[in-house]
């Protein structure tokens, strides 16, 4: 019996081990995947990692490489992928020491000077200005925020301002908002990797202190893009200059919101970005002009490397247009890609494999962490992996009978639809919206992009200092007015958006890992990465949005109700009520939203009935003084500093600045529920000036009187 179970754990190990052993081919595509997991697991940290777990971690990768090589073959790859996990989490505290600087943690209004270092605009199409070397009155330097951001209301013209200006206004700053919702988009970890120490807005005069002295190469870069920008926009007045200028330059600040909302319906807004498609085309088109421009020179093309010489004249242009685009995180990661595969082309190898693909990954990781939890990295990575696994599983069939015309169309078109049906679960979930007729939109623009529009912007750059770059222009003009015709035309068919709720946090892991199965595991394997896509899509339409939502300033409330979200107001904190609404999968107006039943509304007193349980919202210190203890609330919301000592638990702003926003709701056994945002987020660098984080509460029917009693016997004690 013990011959025969040694025999069958024989076998089991020998094809474990032959499976692990089939895969060997495909171990690169892993290593971005093991570095992700550490990454994404250090972002998904309740708590901040202290000194001794952070040198653990840097010894146990050590301790991992080195017992790896004492396995057999087959198995040392699973020491590997612990280290990479390990090293990943590793390099993610060191990013986030590395840009750490100062954020203000109080409310400021008073005097602000600083060096003009960015122009763009908001959301709501006001001029936003990014200051560095930030003066602020009464705070000492090394308390002061290292850039600030400030918004434009009233009358003040972009062309006012000017690349290294230094200005001087009188506005309002405060930290960085917290999240809107528990688990939703965390703008303070995102303004801590700008180090973004504060946000506000002015409504007086903005003045100029001081011209540009002795500007440094990165101010010289941003006027130089500036000044291309307002010229382009000059040359070519109108939205196609605001758009030549956006993908010449990266200066989206003149496009208007009307052309944005098309370009989003139709799914063209990719084509604004500097990202892949910009740099790939803008490269390749330099790498084929010079290699077929040195083919014509029989001199040339029988003596010298063509080939190589084509790859670096690419990779020196695409380097000019990342430092003249301003070096966003997008523009960034686009050139590591591309440089990667004409790299690849200089050492003899294939450009466009997942192993370039993967040396890409990896690079971006160890350069921005950060960068693998936002939606560009995601939908990036996700468009070149499946287009790469695609097309080089399409190698196998012989398409030379085809005509060739037939094949340009095929290509064109599968990659649109196989890049578009790669990021579409990205975008969703990101953005909360599926563009129907994307793939019609993209398959009508994207050709026009490679063939006409990067071309003719290249050409305008070559023939600007003869004067003749309205040549280029002119050309530019023709298909972007096109490809803003498409926008258009598409964005105005009915149905031609979609809108879906956002997902757990866990859902886009287990899908992400899920495809990337499929594409690295060879052999039956595969099927383990389908099962787990078909369980995120089940996970996904299981979630379930908050019964009850409460903006961190305690003056906005939002119902679930049969018709939708049902908003406490009309107007007022509508970037909040806009982010609830997008993420219910239904984006209505305000407005809308809060003509719906289900709320009960006196004066400024509003209550919101979750079964048994009973919410009031009072706006206002007279209401709320009004107010006789709860009204028979079981919890009380309040825009006010300190609603002081009442009968129910009590939410006023002094104790959202410990919680953030909240989500409340029902337990199957009729419990009250309440998540707060920043328990979500836990305590980390950049929100850990909030002070100490409550923990989520949950309420049962017995507990309520007790609690109450128990608040109100505390909070009347005298002071001793």
């Amino acid at each position: 019996m013990w011959d025969r179970r040694l025999r069958g754990e024989g076998q089991v190990r020998a094809a474990v081990e032959a499976a692990l052993l089939a895969q060997r081919g495909s171990l690169i595509g892993w290593v971005p995947v093991c570095l992700g997991i550490g990454v994404g697991t250090y972002f998904s940290l309740g708590s901040e990692p202290d000194l001794l777990v952070m040198v653990s971690m840097g010894i146990g990768v050590f301790v991992a490489l080195i017992c790896a090589r004492m396995l057999p073959t087959a198995f040392a790859p699973l020491l590997v992928a612990v280290a990479l996990i390990l090293a990943g989490i590793t390099v993610a505290k060191y990013r986030v020491t590395a840009v750490e600087a100062p954020i203000l943690n109080f409310r400021y209004y008073g005097p602000i000077e600083g060096r003009v270092v960015n122009i763009d605009r908001s959301a709501s199409d006001a001029v936003r200005l990014t200051l560095d070397r930030v003066v602020l009155a009464r705070m000492a330097p090394d308390r002061t925020p290292g850039r600030v951001r400030v918004s434009l209301h009233g009358d003040q013209p972009l062309q006012s301002f000017t690349p290294g200006d230094v200005l001087i206004l009188t506005g309002h700053l405060s930290p960085p908002a917290g999240p809107a919702e528990p688990g939703g988009f965390d703008f303070q970890r995102h303004a801590w990797f700008l180090q973004l120490g504060a946000v506000g807005y002015t409504r007086t005069p903005v003045l100029r202190l001081s011209v540009p002295n002795d500007p440094d190469i990165g101010t010289r870069l941003f006027a130089m893009r500036m000044a291309i920008s307002q010229a382009v926009q000059k040359a070519m007045p109108g939205e196609p200059g605001a758009f030549a200028a956006a993908i010449m330059t990266g200066d989206r600040s003149a496009i208007g919101q009307a052309t944005l909302t098309d370009l989003r319906t139709s799914n063209l807004a990719h084509l604004l970005a500097i990202s892949g498609l910009h740099m790939g085309l803008l490269t390749g088109f330099i790498f084929a002009f010079v290699r077929y421009g040195l083919a014509l020179i029989p001199g040339v093309a029988l003596r010298w490397p063509t080939k190589k010489i084509a790859a670096i004249c690419a990779l020196c242009v695409g380097a000019f247009y990342l430092a003249l685009s301003g070096g966003s995180v997008s523009t960034e990661r686009a050139y590591i890609m591309v440089a990667v595969m004409f790299v690849a082309v200089l050492l003899g190898r294939r450009a466009l494999t997942l192993r370039a693909v993967a040396m890409a990954a990896i690079l971006v990781l160890l350069w921005q962490p950060e960068a693998l939890i936002g939606p560009g990295f995601q939908m990036s990575f996700a468009a070149t992996t499946a287009l790469v696994a695609v097309f080089g599983a399409l190698r196998r069939f012989d398409f030379s009978r085809w005509p060739r015309w037939s094949r340009a169309i095929l290509s064109v078109v599968l990659s649109s639809f196989i890049a578009g049906l790669a990021t579409a679960p990205f975008a969703a979930a990101h953005f909360n919206q599926i563009a129907h007729y994307g793939l019609i939109a993209n398959v009508l623009s994207v050709p026009l992009m490679g063939v006409l529009v990067m071309p003719a912007a290249v050409l305008a750059v070559c023939l600007a200092p003869f004067g003749l770059w309205s040549i280029g222009l002119w050309l530019m003009e023709i298909g972007l007015r096109w490809i803003l015709f498409v926008a258009a035309t598409v964005s105005a068919r009915e149905g031609a958006l979609g809108h879906v709720w956002a997902p757990d946090w866990y859902v886009l892991p287990i899908l992400s890992l899920g495809l990337l199965w499929i594409v690295l595991v060879a052999g039956r394997g595969k099927i383990a990465g389908a099962l787990a896509v078909i369980c995120a899509g089940v996970l996904w339409h299981q979630t379930e949005r908050p019964a009850l939502l409460i903006a961190d300033s305690g003056s906005l409330i939002g119902l679930s109700g049969a018709e939708g979200r049902i908003l406490s107001k009309p107007t007022g904190n509508g970037f909040v009520a806009g982010i609830w609404l997008e993420n219910d999968g239904a984006p209505v107006p305000q407005v809308q939203a809060a003509s719906r039943d289900g709320l009960r509304v006196q004066g400024r007193v509003i209550a919101a009935d979750l079964g048994d349980w009973r919410v009031l919202q009072v706006s206002g210190k007279t209401a709320l003084a009004d107010l006789v203890g709860c009204d028979g609330a079981d919890v009380l919301i309040s825009n006010q500093v300190d609603a002081g000592a009442r009968p129910c638990l009590v939410y006023d702003v002094a104790r959202f600045r410990n919680t953030g926003a909240l989500a409340l709701n029902i337990a199957a056994n009729g419990d009250l529920l309440i998540e707060t945002a920043h328990h979500v987020s836990g305590q980390r660098p950049w929100n850990s000036r909030q002070g100490d984080i409550p923990d989520p509460m949950r309420l049962s029917f017995d507990q309520r009187k007790r609690a109450a009693d128990a608040t109100l016997l505390t909070q009347n004690q005298p002071d001793q």
